[in-house]
């Protein structure tokens, strides 16, 4: 229970703890030990995903007429709080915290109807079609084309680094459909139902561990329907900019996700030799560092806490997420430090890419610049 939390809250986080002992077995809480990044082995996932569509909690940030939970961000918390306490897995992130609320706000009324049920139940899992091989941080300059041909495009090019393509059935993308102005304009962004398509290639991408995460993916002559083109077409970057606020941002908390693995720092220091017959946990130079990281995730929270009740989308929402996501990327690579200084190189598992993926902070920066310093 969090200091002077309010009863009504705290009878709240009993129920969600209640439910969480209840229903995560044994391979769902092997599968939170296993994962060391923000993708977890995605059969025991997708598992904990339908228990929690059963209590209709898979959502919880979703509007309540779509299924969300209608919770105010204070149970938002409470229940990612009691997840990591328990060591369940964190959701995957591109159905739920990226294309569901993408589909919310730019969907037609069909498009709503056809994909939000599949997202929030589990039955459809949605990989993300973003970056290229020459266009990663600077997606603006993404080459993978759509024609129009009657009622249909047909799509040719490729995309990489797309993580779960191998388990997913869905796929959101960017493409290009127009020609000329900015790199940003004639871009439209598509909703793909269909991954067995012909045409449809999916190359799953070994990683030094030796377990395919991330995915080429290939286009070629894949026809696709009109209507796959969410929001208007030509202008798939607005709906590209509104999502990534999401994923930089608004997916979830990573001042929780931190939290937690700060008090697993701490129990390592306290069972780890410091060379002179003492532990590191008591070490002077190892509290400073851990009460320096302490206060960054506590600030972190703060900030988190104020982007979660504003409005999506607004002016001011862009460069909000984009100074969580240079802040909590930043703050999870000097946990990992010190994660590396108490455990050893075990911990390189952390996050070493969290400086790159959803736009590298050298582009988050600009975004700040160029909104806020103008």
């Amino acid at each position: 229970m969090a200091i002077h939390e309010p009863v009504e809250l705290n009878t709240f986080r009993h129920q969600i703890r209640e439910f969480i002992e209840q229903h995560a077995d044994d391979e769902i809480l092997e599968a939170g030990r296993k994962t060391t990044s923000f993708f977890p082995p995605f059969d025991q996932v997708m598992k904990w995903h339908r228990i929690l569509h059963s209590q209709g909690w898979s959502a919880i940030r979703w509007p309540e007429e779509y299924g969300g939970t209608g919770w105010d961000v204070a149970r938002q918390l409470i229940f990612e709080e009691e997840c990591r306490r328990a060591g369940v897995p964190l959701l995957l992130p591109q159905s739920i915290s990226m294309v569901g609320p993408a589909i919310i706000h730019y969907g037609t009324d069909e498009q709503k109807r056809k994909h939000l049920p599949g997202i929030l139940s589990g039955e459809n899992f949605w990989a993300q079609g973003y970056s290229e091989p020459n266009a990663g941080s600077d997606l603006a300059s993404l080459k993978c084309r759509a024609e129009r041909d009657g009622d249909h495009y047909v799509i040719n090019g490729s995309k990489t680094w797309t993580t779960y393509a191998h388990h997913a059935n869905r796929l959101f993308l960017l493409v290009r459909t127009g020609g000329a102005g900015k790199p940003q304009q004639g871009i439209s962004f598509f909703l793909i139902e269909d991954l067995t398509d012909p045409g449809i290639e999916i190359r799953p991408i070994i990683g030094l561990d030796g377990v395919p995460e991330q995915c080429d993916v290939f286009f070629t002559n894949v026809r696709v329907p009109v209507d796959c083109c969410l929001g208007e077409e030509n202008d798939g970057w607005s709906v590209a900019k509104y999502l990534l606020e999401h994923e930089r941002g608004g997916g979830t908390s990573f001042a929780t996700t931190f939290r937690h693995e700060l008090a697993t720092i701490r129990r390592l220091a306290g069972r780890t030799g410091d060379g002179f017959g003492g532990f590191l946990a008591d070490d002077p130079v190892f509290q400073d560092r851990y009460v320096r990281l302490h206060l960054e995730v506590d600030t972190l929270e703060a900030t988190e806490e104020v982007f979660a009740a504003m409005e999506k989308g607004s002016p001011e929402s862009g460069p909000m997420s984009s100074m969580i996501k240079i802040t909590s990327m930043e703050t999870i690579q000097r946990i990992t430090e010190l994660a590396i200084d108490v455990a050893g190189t075990p911990s390189l598992a952390l996050q070493l890419a969290a400086l790159i993926f959803g736009g590298s902070n050298e582009i988050q920066r600009n975004i700040i610049a160029k909104t806020l310093l103008r």
